[in-house]
């Protein structure tokens, strides 16, 4: 289907059922929904966005911290290295790398780094604490006038609890030497609320070469009021370090040189910190609604990865990239209730800044964490400005529409500090854009029971690493490079619907297409920036959210996708996008009606995909089960018990393609191994196998 023809298509289809509004049906005020599934007692913008709250979170099992975002309906999320670097994310026929095409907010500060050592819109968030999260919000696309930079897929806003109504201290142990101390406490004094939390703990994985995993995460929160009239203040702490098993070529595996959980190299990994302080202040009248937040944040990152092995010696290829910045900015905006008279238009204009300080960005090569050379090291400072302009209209009892206007400008100065062939790469970059979106909403209509029609188009972007756009010279070799684009475009359109076919039963559906203007990525082991071309994205998305009876939830979601590049690949003519994956589907059923018993059983399904352009390589396709059990013994003690990998599924987290070599290899000059030729092949790293948790926790 070509993108020019969805979204008037659309519109025609939908103006045609207008005489089948139901006289005197609500308009719908305020978004609700549950377990990421919408409600129709709420208004939404687009069919694929909603809220989910810390009551259906409460009871899913999780391996990591980021597995919060698999509540967003085909959201997946895996992890090819060690538990303290990012995640991998996966959406929409999106392989999101660790994030640089899905947009993720923290108490309103970005988790994406730009400009980042590892990659562009790195996405670490393994600082939440699950146990302490509110509400997560969540969008779709590239609609919203709110969202900018990486939220070509979509975005998820996360909120901690503004009060802890009991104190608490959970002990968590399990397999692997798993443990983890969570204490978290509140205090209420007239309309001031205190909220402290700790959470320190460790895991070694069934890794050969033990993870070792220490993290600690504090966090002190300061509230009053509610989100609209109110105000909180945050301050939170996070460290970790780790030593990484990465990705392996599975032939060492297969041939028995290491075990299936066994490492190619010693001593990867790395250790990382980000301390923040945030706040934000809202005030809502009858006649407008004001809202401010502002943040803070340091952060730093020294990771050490051989992930192609030993390509070029025997010592093993390993390097670091080392990333440490402050970041601040924030987000002010003002909305204007305009009242019958201009059809109920609520008139918002607002203006986020941000800008990231880079101290030091370097690559290094390295041997067992020493450096041996410095390939690059920059310095780097990035400021981004936006300024938004939104009309949301109710024209009639059956017609919303929402415009919107963004504009966003990216400056970038990069200066080089070290390396032989990088010193005359850097200086200065600008780029800006101009987003007009669009969405209109029909409805309700009492079809099967209440339904609305929604149909949305707008532009977006990603923006590309600064010494990519500054790029002159080829930091490894020194040899010319072409300078890239520092905004990348997108553009998306969407029509969908939401239903509530029977009582306690809702339903969403959404059609969407994508246009990508070149899928370039910055390759943070080689220091530069690959392009990979033009791309187009196409799925249908189905989710559905179910209260059988009181206490019961069963959410199932389906998304299907189809990502191809817009020209073949100039070595072996695919068009297929690598690691796009087609199919995937989530059954998930939580009980818990208050009494003794309660828990949540999830199922995941992930299709196979290709894993390069022709299609020829594809991964496995797999599912697997997560478990949570958990008894009261007292109103004030409970016991739980986490089975992850239930059926104990032997599959792996992530496959790749691509060179590597095996130290074998490199001994044998197997296929010029140890002197600068990689060999292709499958590159893994597998799920973990079945592992116990139990946790207990005291309240008071």
């Amino acid at each position: 289907m070509q993108h020019r023809l969805i979204f008037p298509a659309a519109l025609a289809t939908l103006a045609s059922i207008g005489n089948l509004h139901a006289a005197g049906m609500p308009t719908l005020q305020e978004v609700t929904v549950s377990s990421g599934k919408q409600d129709l007692t709420g208004v939404a913008d687009s069919a694929t966005e909603g809220t989910v709250t810390a009551k259906q979170l409460a009871n899913r099992p999780l391996l990591r911290p980021a597995e919060v975002l698999e509540a967003v309906p085909g959201m997946i999320v895996t992890q090819h290295s060690g538990d303290g670097k990012a995640n991998q994310y996966f959406l929409r026929g999106f392989n999101l790398d660790h994030g640089s095409d899905f947009a993720t907010h923290v108490l309103g500060m970005p988790a994406n780094m730009v400009s980042h050592a590892h990659g562009q819109g790195y996405m670490d968030v393994n600082f939440i604490i699950p146990e302490l999260i509110g509400g997560l919000k969540y969008r779709k696309g590239v609609y919203a006038v709110e969202d900018g930079d990486f939220t070509t897929t979509g975005s998820a806003r996360i909120d901690y609890l503004r009060r802890l109504d009991r104190s608490f201290v959970e002990l968590g142990m399990g397999q692997h030497n798993f443990r983890r101390l969570l204490a978290a406490g509140g205090q209420t004094v007239g309309d001031i609320n205190l909220i402290a939390a700790v959470d320190v703990g460790g895991y070694d994985g069934p890794w050969e070469q033990a993870q070792n995993l220490d993290k600690t995460n504090a966090v002190l929160r300061l509230t009053s009021g509610s989100a609209a009239n109110g105000f909180s203040l945050t301050g939170m702490a996070y460290k970790a370090d780790w030593t990484a098993t990465e990705h392996v070529p599975e032939r060492a595996i297969s041939s028995g040189e290491i075990g299936r959980y066994g490492a190619q190299s010693r001593n990867d990994g790395g250790k990382t910190h980000r301390y923040s302080l945030s706040g934000d202040w809202a005030r809502t009248t009858d006649s407008g609604a004001s809202k401010l937040n502002l943040y803070v944040i340091d952060y730093g990152l020294h990771y050490f990865a051989n992930p192609s092995g030993y390509i070029n010696s025997v010592q093993g290829d390993q390097h670091e990239q080392a990333d440490e910045r402050t970041l601040w900015g924030g987000q002010a905006r003002h909305s204007w209730f305009l009242g019958p008279q201009w059809k109920d238009t609520e008139l918002s204009v607002g203006a986020q800044l941000r800008q990231d300080r880079v101290s030091s960005l370097g690559l290094y090569a390295t041997e067992n964490r020493q450096r041996m050379q410095t390939v690059r090291e920059d310095r780097i400072r990035e400021t981004a400005l936006a300024m938004l302009l939104e009309a949301r209209t109710q024209w009639t009892g059956w017609l919303r529409s929402t415009l919107g206007l963004r504009r966003d400008q990216i400056d970038a100065r990069v200066t080089p500090l070290a390396g032989q062939f990088n010193m005359s790469n850097g200086g200065n970059a600008s780029a800006g854009q101009t987003s007009p979106k669009l969405g209109l909403v029909l409805g309700p209509f009492d079809l099967l029971g209440p339904t609305e029609f929604y149909a949305n188009w707008g532009r977006g972007f990603h923006s590309n690493d600064a010494r990519g756009a500054t790029a002159r010279t080829h930091p490894q070799d020194g040899s010319a490079v072409d300078a890239v684009p520092l905004i990348v475009k997108a553009k998306g359109s969407e029509v969908g619907l939401r239903t509530t076919p029977l009582k306690g039963w809702h339903s969403n559906l959404s059609l969407w297409q994508m246009d990508l203007a070149s899928e370039l990525v910055f390759i943070g082991d080689e220091g530069i920036t690959e392009p990979k071309g033009a791309s187009r994205r196409h799925g249908i998305e189905w989710s559905n959210y179910i209260t059988p009876a009181d206490g019961w939830i069963i959410d199932a979601d389906v998304a299907w996708s189809q990502a191809r590049f817009k020209e073949a690949n100039a070595d072996n003519g695919g068009r297929r996008v690598p690691n796009a994956i087609p199919l995937t589907a989530s059954l998930g059923v939580a009980a818990d009606n208050g009494g003794p018993w309660f828990g949540g059983l999830r199922l995941r399904y992930l299709g196979a995909y290709a894993l390069e352009e022709t299609g020829e390589h594809k991964s496995a396709a797999f599912w697997m089960a997560n478990l949570k059990a958990g008894y009261r013994i007292t109103p004030q003690l409970q016991l739980t018990l986490d089975i992850l990998n239930l059926f104990d599924k032997r599959a792996n987290d992530i496959e790749y393609w691509g060179g590597a070599c095996s130290r074998n290899e490199a001994l044998a000059g197997t296929g010029g191994c140890g002197s600068g030729t990689a060999i292709d092949g499958r590159l893994v790293h597998p799920l973990e196998p079945r592992t116990f948790r139990v946790g207990l926790r005291a309240s008071f």
